[in-house]
């Protein structure tokens, strides 16, 4: 289970790692790649990029480095909360084909936090 947890682990930081890259650093890149970044806010893209990149570091660094690791599942809930908050917005933009993204990411973080818990 351990194994699977890593796997899982280092998949959902990657992920993240590059969509929250591409959002916090590369505005204009994010804005022509995902409509919806066209009709929100620069400082919310931002800040959803760095909030993406904090949760990835935080599924792998506190328990890689055996430095808090109660941070790992901490990470993988907060990123969960994002992909619920995500879900909603695009299911209010009637954005379906990103809903099954977050649905997949969402069970994923769960999985990562109920199994590090």
């Amino acid at each position: 289970m351990n194994i699977a947890l890593w796997i899982v682990q280092i998949l959902l930081a990657l992920m993240f790692l590059m969509a929250g890259s591409t959002k916090a650093f590369t505005y204009e890149k994010a804005k022509a790649s995902m409509p919806w970044v066209q009709d929100t806010s620069k400082g919310l893209v931002i800040f959803i990029g760095v909030a993406e990149l904090l949760g990835a570091l935080g599924l792998i660094l506190p328990l890689a480095l055996r430095i808090a690791p109660i941070l790992t599942p901490l990470a993988a809930l907060g990123l969960g909360v994002v992909m619920i908050l995500a879900a909603g917005f695009h299911a209010k933009r009637k954005e379906n084909k990103a809903i099954g993204m977050n649905i997949i990411l969402l069970a994923l973080a769960l999985f990562v936090a109920i199994g590090r818990f």
